[in-house]
């Protein structure tokens, strides 16, 4: 009874540990996202009040309508889209080839795929500019996909090549045998047993591209073309920073990614754990 009563009071303080770490983690979004909604009154009088006395939508308008931010949005959407489409289509052909074709040097092929991540962004940026530059792909959406392709690639065929190693041979060997071609072998059979770890591996590579700023900066030089990371960069250049559209602005780019994260997070749980099993 003693061991059942420590174990019950372990537990307790566990979720007690964990829900005060939830909300210290949660506070900072929180504080943002309410202190979008105050008067430009109250920002200047109190700005660390928690609640807004008065909700307004003003700096949401003005970010949307003075700023353009909706052509920004639609940026990153077209840019970060076409990256995980891309990503998705040419990064499950390679994983499922290494596991099926070239099982012997795949684990090789991984390792060499992954060492991709060891160097920083920072130390890539001049030669990925000297590169775009010269291919005359600067200030384009289609130079900054293949900057991110070149990133989201490998370690999406890292990521991939586990959840193929669960499918059985078998299922494949008897699609075969009932007349079925590789390729719809590989359509019809196998992407549907490994669609939790292709969204998994989708919901990354779009918050990832969504999210990315150097590269943006370092190759997009006009506000009509700028993603949405890099057009709030451009906010603390003004002579005078209004902290409320820089709240309303942080709300539009990091809401997204969390509303949808957390929709879809079942999937991306289930496709890891599944992917984990070898």
């Amino acid at each position: 009874m003693r061991t059942v009563g420590r174990s019950r009071m372990g537990i307790s303080m566990l979720y007690v540990f964990l829900i005060l770490a939830s909300i210290v983690a949660v506070f900072p979004l929180l504080w943002i996202i309410l202190s979008s909604f105050k008067t430009s009154g109250e920002m200047a009088s109190n700005p660390l009040a928690f609640f807004p006395e008065k909700w307004t939508f003003d700096y949401y308008k003005r970010v949307m309508t003075n700023l353009n931010f909706g052509t920004n949005i639609k940026n990153s959407v077209i840019v970060s889209l076409l990256a995980t489409a891309i990503t998705i289509v040419i990064s499950s052909l390679a994983a499922y080839g290494i596991v099926r074709f070239f099982p012997r040097a795949g684990k090789k092929m991984t390792k060499l795929l992954i060492t991709t991540y060891m160097f920083p962004p920072i130390l890539l940026a001049v030669p990925y500019s000297i590169i775009i530059i010269k291919i005359g792909l600067v200030n384009s959406f289609t130079g900054l996909v293949i900057t991110y392709l070149s990133f989201s690639i490998p370690y999406a065929i890292w990521m991939l090549i586990g959840f193929f190693q669960t499918v059985p041979l078998e299922i494949e060997e008897a699609a075969k045998v009932d007349g079925a071609g590789k390729m719809r072998v590989f359509l019809q059979v196998v992407l549907p047993v490994v669609s939790p770890g292709i969204v998994a591996t989708a919901i990354y590579t779009f918050i990832n591209t969504w999210n990315e700023f150097l590269f943006a900066l370092l190759l997009i030089n006009t506000s009509a073309k700028m993603p949405i990371s890099v057009a709030l960069f451009s906010l603390t250049g003004s002579e005078i920073l209004d902290w409320g559209e820089m709240m309303a602005a942080s709300v539009i780019v990091i809401l997204p990614s969390v509303v949808f994260f957390m929709i879809i997070q079942k999937k991306i749980a289930g496709g890891l754990a599944d992917g984990s099993v070898k």
